[in-house]
């Protein structure tokens, strides 16, 4: 059987085999996003967000009613974008994630981003990935700290 990584020229990544919808148009490869229901442009970046998306759904149980993708967020006097953030039910922030392409490494400047982010969003947990390595932590806001974990906790 043939890995899909290899059928659309991508990296193979640190995450379970998961299914994709792909399809080629103008020379191009574009893969289907399920949160936000379209045929985007097949980047590295945009591998490794559906592959963390199929892990929160499939590997932790988050139903992808409660996820979305690439939104804008209003920091300050600037406009961001998050990867991917998963809600609770009562529509509280349970997760962010920052996704990277393979070939970017996982540096201070990205926790800083995530933690830029998070300031506005206030979510108990953040996740950090480039595909090959994923960090998790979560946010202790009373005594103002975080704490690594080995991995993200399912959903309950």
């Amino acid at each position: 059987m043939v890995r899909v990584s290899v059928l659309c020229g991508m990296q193979t990544l640190n995450f379970n085999s998961y299914s994709f919808r792909l399809k080629k148009q103008e020379k191009q490869t574009l893969i289907y996003d399920p949160l936000r229901k379209r045929f985007f442009r097949l980047t590295p970046e945009e591998w490794v967000r559906q592959h963390c998306i199929q892990f929160l759904h499939l590997e932790k149980g988050y139903p992808l009613s409660l996820m979305n993708a690439e939104k804008q967020l209003k920091l300050h006097d600037t406009t961001k974008r998050y990867d991917i953030i998963c809600f609770k039910p009562n529509g509280d922030i349970h997760v962010i994630v920052e996704c990277k392409a393979p070939e970017v490494n996982i540096t201070q400047a990205t926790f800083d981003q995530i933690a830029r982010y998070n300031m506005a969003l206030k979510s108990n947990y953040l996740m950090v990935t480039n595909g090959i390595s994923h960090y998790f932590c979560t946010i202790d806001y009373e005594n103002e700290t975080y704490r690594f974990l080995n991995e993200l906790p399912p959903y309950t």
